[in-house]
Order: C-alpha cells, then structure tokens, then sequence
C-alpha cells in the first residue's frame, strides 16, 4: 500500500491467519482504511467519495435500465417511453441514471480543477493524474454513447453531428467512421454498437478506478499545502497524518448526504432541467433541430471545436503548411482533444517546484481566470455558432491552450512563491490556532 510508515493488519484467530494466508482481502481492506492520511486536508478533498457513489450508482441504475430498454431504432424511443410510463419506479430510475451522469460530472470537474490548483499532479503523482485523465475520457464516451440511447432528435442528430468529426480526419478517417456507425449513416447498426459500449466502459472505468486509488495510496495522498508526509519513522508520520477511518470517512459520508441532499431535490422536483426538451421527440433523420447541442458538460470542448473555422488565421497557415490537409473541421476536432491533452500533459509543464497554488500569487489570478474560461467556454457552446459567440469562443480557447503551454511553463521561471510550512504539522496547528483565536473572539 502507501510508503509511509503504518501499522498494518495482523491476523490474530488461526481462522484469520489460515484466510490472511490464502487471499489477503481482510487485509488490503483494513490498510485502505486506516491509510495514514493528511491531518489537514479541507473540504475540496470530499470529491472522491462523491465519484465512488455516482461509478455505483450509474452501474446499478444502469443494469435495471437495460432490463426494460430495446436497443432499436423502431423500438428505442418507446421503450424509454415504457419505462418512464409502464414500469414500476421506472421513472425515477432513469431520472436517478440522467442526474447521476450529471452530478458525476460536477464531482470530477471539481475534482481535476482542485487537482490543477494544489498541484496534485506533480511528482510522485504524474500516474495516479494520467489515470484520472483516462478515467475522464472515458466517462465523456461513456456519456455520449448514452445520450445516444433515447434516440430522440438531440440524440440522434447529436451522433450525427459527433461521429461526423472522425471523417474530417485525413485519409483513414472515413473508414473510422463508417466501422464506428456500422453503415454510411447513424441507424440501427450504429444504436447497437453504442448501446453494447455504453454497458461494457463503466466496468471499464470501475477497474481504472481501483488502478487510481491504488496509485495514490502508494504515493501518498496530496494535501492543501503541498507539503509531503515525513517518512523517516512511523512516529513523525503520525504527526501529519490521521487514520482515514474514521476521522476522514465520517467528514466524506456527511458532505455525501449534503451533496445527495440536493441531488434528490433535483431528481425529485426538477429532473430535465439539465435536458434539451427536442429528446423528447422521436429521431427523425428527415428533420433536423434549430439548434444541436450536446449535454452541458460537452459544451466546454464543444466550443473549442466550433471556434476555429477558416477564417482562423492559425487554421489558414496550417491547411497552407500541409497542402490543405488540415481544413477547418479537422482542426477543430484536433483542438477540441488536444485541450484535453493539455491538461494530461500538466505534470510536465508546470515548472514551479512549488506545488500548491497557495503559495503562488501570480498563479492564483491565472488559475482563476482559467475556472471563469472554463464557464464562458460553457456558456458559448451552448449559444449559435456565430458571432459574437464564435469569437469569443475563440478567445476562451486560446487561453485555455495559453495557460497550459505558456503560462505554467514561464510563472515557474518568473513568479516569486510565498514560504510554505515545513511540515503538514506546522499548517495543521497554525489552523487550530486561527480557529481557536477566532472562537476566543
């Protein structure tokens, strides 16, 4: 498990030593819960939990889904409709599935842009972040493939319009998108392709997960000052950390029940207010909506990919460097992935040896005007491609590559960093007294 230095499970009844010896399950669940634990993580820590129960929740929502749901294009619509109308609790069942795909993504988007702000993906933890990356990736295909499911007109066209993206790519790219439809077009080939995916990757994502944690109880867990636990004795360990049971559990199952708290609230008196109501209309290859839009958590990348049209001048020189092989739409489609490498990449490219941003001032504003770049890019996706929301598409997008490629490279070389404690012990009781004298008050 983790280096740091811990008490780890001894079996003590010869029946817990004869199982200890076969198959060390008690074991690695006992070192997972009292894994030494940074005593001073804050509340941005409790997104992990929050995940563990959406992965959970989708899977098993899922699987009753699938029990009432044919995978055809004559059939899809209305056996989403049977669901929502005929089966016991269905309704609420796929409004649990639709929401949690939802919260899943609040949680991970909170959890990545904690992880980009405290340096978590620095060294010793480039693997456990490229995980988290992979993870990512395949929640957005994942996500997408469902969408697909209902087979109304956002998710018919929506699939249209995205597997669209791989024919735009130079030579191979039609035969990619004709094997990944099963046909010249979106139809009954292509709904059974999406529907035996969208199953199969959350067991996908499940096992990647079990990878992610065991990544980061090996390197230890990040902390909000970017300070590593000392490990030259199991007794200067225990001066920075805590057991995670129960002190971080009971902390991580109460922000739980507030988050779940308003989840329920949503799915209970608000369930589609995250929808597009056109999916509630049957697929119609023969009409095609005012406006596609993907779900809200695409819009981001979506707006990358509709910023750079030709009149770019970055895509102009590009399509004239390569003899117009990169046109617009495949410039687009590489934009909209490579904004998403950028940040699996931030290990490398951040140069700071300092790793939390709460002892870099320069870093602070940058970092906040990525979170505001990230919400415009949100809200641009979700608006007409045209002006003025194409151009400032455009900028949102090359800040958002600028803040990858040139500002974390150059605030390592440039920025003056604040003095960050010695040790987590020193943070944890500075905060201890700060509370205390603030109650004294």
């Amino acid at each position: 498990m983790s280096g740091i230095p811990h008490d780890h499970y001894e079996p003590k009844t010869g029946i817990e030593k004869w199982v200890h010896s076969r198959l060390p399950i008690v074991g690695l669940v006992y070192d997972t819960l009292m894994i030494p634990t940074p005593k001073n993580l804050n509340w941005w820590w409790i997104w992990g939990i929050v995940l563990a129960f959406c992965l959970a929740l989708q899977i098993i929502t899922g699987i009753v889904l699938v029990m009432h749901y044919t995978p055809h294009v004559d059939l899809a619509f209305a056996s989403v409709e049977h669901i929502m109308r005929d089966v016991n609790g269905g309704h609420m069942i796929r409004y649990l599935h639709m929401n949690g795909a939802s919260l899943f993504f609040v949680a991970v988007y909170i959890h990545m842009f904690r992880g980009l702000f405290y340096g978590s993906y620095k060294a010793p933890r480039e693997i456990t972040w490229i995980i988290g990356m992979l993870i990512y990736l395949m929640m957005m295909g994942t996500a997408f493939m469902g969408y697909v499911l209902p087979w109304g007109q956002m998710s018919f066209w929506g699939a249209t319009v995205i597997t669209g993206l791989f024919g735009a790519i130079p030579f191979i790219g039609e035969p990619i998108q004709t094997w990944l439809l099963g046909g010249p077009a979106v139809d009954n080939a292509t709904l059974n392709r999406f529907f035996s995916l969208h199953y199969l990757l959350p067991f996908v994502i499940a096992g990647l997960v079990i990878v992610h944690i065991w990544a980061f109880h090996h390197t230890g867990n990040n902390n909000p000052t970017g300070v590593e636990v000392r490990r030259g004795s199991k007794e200067e360990a225990e001066k920075d950390t805590l057991p995670f049971w129960p002190y971080f559990v009971i902390k991580d199952l109460f922000a739980l029940a507030i988050v779940l708290l308003i989840f329920f609230a949503i799915v209970g008196f608000m369930p589609n207010y995250l929808g597009h109501p056109d999916n509630y209309i049957e697929a119609n290859p023969l009409a095609t909506p005012a406006h596609i839009v993907p779900e809200w958590y695409f819009l981001p990348f979506y707006a990358i990919l509709r910023a750079f049209d030709s009149e770019v001048w970055v895509v102009m020189f590009a399509g004239w460097i390569t003899g117009g092989i990169i046109d617009a739409k495949f410039f687009g489609v590489l934009a909209m992935f490579g904004a998403i490498a950028v940040m699996a990449l931030a290990p490398w490219l951040d140069t700071s040896r300092v790793r939390s941003g709460r002892y870099r001032p320069q870093f602070k504003i940058w970092y906040l005007l990525l979170v505001i770049d990230f919400f415009v890019l949100m809200w641009a996706g979700a608006m007409p491609a045209e002006p003025p929301y194409s151009t400032i598409s455009l900028i949102g997008a090359t800040y958002w590559f600028a803040y990858f490629l040139v500002i974390l490279p150059l605030l390592g070389v440039i920025e003056k960093p604040t003095e960050a404690p010695a040790t987590i012990e020193e943070d944890f009781k500075a905060k201890v007294a700060k509370s205390a004298a603030k109650a004294a008050k």
